[in-house]
Protein backbone atom coordinates (compact mmCIF):
# COMPACT_ATOMS: atom_id res chain seq x y z
CA UNK A 1 0.00 0.00 0.00
CA UNK A 2 1.58 3.22 -1.10
CA UNK A 3 1.24 5.73 1.37
CA UNK A 4 1.03 9.29 -0.41
CA UNK A 5 -2.07 10.79 1.42
CA UNK A 6 -0.87 10.18 4.29
CA UNK A 7 2.91 11.73 3.83
CA UNK A 8 0.99 14.91 1.78
CA UNK A 9 -1.57 15.29 5.01
CA UNK A 10 1.53 15.38 7.64
CA UNK A 11 3.01 17.58 5.49
CA UNK A 12 0.16 19.86 5.34
CA UNK A 13 -0.59 19.31 9.34
CA UNK A 14 3.46 20.45 9.63
CA UNK A 15 2.86 22.98 7.34
CA UNK A 16 -0.21 24.24 9.28
CA UNK A 17 2.01 24.52 12.52
CA UNK A 18 4.95 25.99 11.18
CA UNK A 19 2.60 28.58 9.84
CA UNK A 20 1.13 29.65 13.26
CA UNK A 21 4.28 29.16 15.29
CA UNK A 22 6.38 31.72 13.07
CA UNK A 23 3.83 34.75 13.74
CA UNK A 24 2.16 34.92 10.09
CA UNK A 25 -1.10 33.96 11.59
CA UNK A 26 -1.14 36.68 14.39
CA UNK A 27 -4.62 35.89 15.59
CA UNK A 28 -4.56 31.63 15.01
CA UNK A 29 -7.16 32.11 12.00
CA UNK A 30 -5.85 29.43 10.49
CA UNK A 31 -5.02 26.85 13.17
CA UNK A 32 -8.48 27.89 14.57
CA UNK A 33 -10.04 26.81 11.36
CA UNK A 34 -8.08 23.77 10.22
CA UNK A 35 -7.20 22.10 13.38
CA UNK A 36 -9.60 19.43 14.37
CA UNK A 37 -8.18 18.61 17.54
CA UNK A 38 -8.50 22.35 18.69
CA UNK A 39 -12.22 22.61 16.94
CA UNK A 40 -12.92 19.74 20.21
CA UNK A 41 -10.92 21.80 22.75
CA UNK A 42 -13.17 24.98 22.02
CA UNK A 43 -16.05 22.97 22.22
CA UNK A 44 -15.13 21.28 25.74
CA UNK A 45 -12.67 23.12 27.43
CA UNK A 46 -10.99 26.61 27.48
CA UNK A 47 -8.02 26.84 24.66
CA UNK A 48 -5.77 29.66 27.29
CA UNK A 49 -5.61 26.14 29.43
CA UNK A 50 -3.90 24.04 26.97
CA UNK A 51 -0.32 23.51 25.83
CA UNK A 52 0.31 25.07 22.14
CA UNK A 53 3.08 22.13 21.80
CA UNK A 54 0.52 19.67 22.24
CA UNK A 55 -2.12 21.05 19.97
CA UNK A 56 0.67 21.24 17.35
CA UNK A 57 1.33 17.73 17.73
CA UNK A 58 -2.21 16.67 17.62
CA UNK A 59 -3.10 18.57 14.93
CA UNK A 60 0.09 16.94 12.55
CA UNK A 61 -1.00 13.65 14.36
CA UNK A 62 -4.95 14.28 13.21
CA UNK A 63 -3.54 15.09 9.84
CA UNK A 64 -1.57 12.03 9.48
CA UNK A 65 -4.36 9.91 10.59
CA UNK A 66 -6.72 11.37 8.29
CA UNK A 67 -4.29 10.87 5.34
CA UNK A 68 -3.73 6.97 6.16
CA UNK A 69 -7.68 6.69 6.51
CA UNK A 70 -7.56 7.90 3.08
CA UNK A 71 -4.57 5.78 1.63
CA UNK A 72 -6.71 2.36 3.74
CA UNK A 73 -10.32 3.39 1.87
CA UNK A 74 -8.68 3.94 -1.67
CA UNK A 75 -6.09 0.54 -1.36
CA UNK A 76 -9.41 -1.19 -0.58
CA UNK A 77 -11.44 0.73 -3.71
CA UNK A 78 -8.50 -1.30 -5.64
CA UNK A 79 -8.71 -4.69 -4.44
CA UNK A 80 -12.05 -4.36 -5.12
CA UNK A 81 -12.23 -3.44 -8.25
CA UNK A 82 -9.48 -5.53 -9.39
CA UNK A 83 -11.51 -8.83 -8.05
Amino acid sequence: MRLTYTIVFTVIGLALCLFNATGYDPHNAFLFMFSVPIWFVELFGDIHKVSVMGMYALTVLSYAVIGAVCDYLIAKLYRRRSA
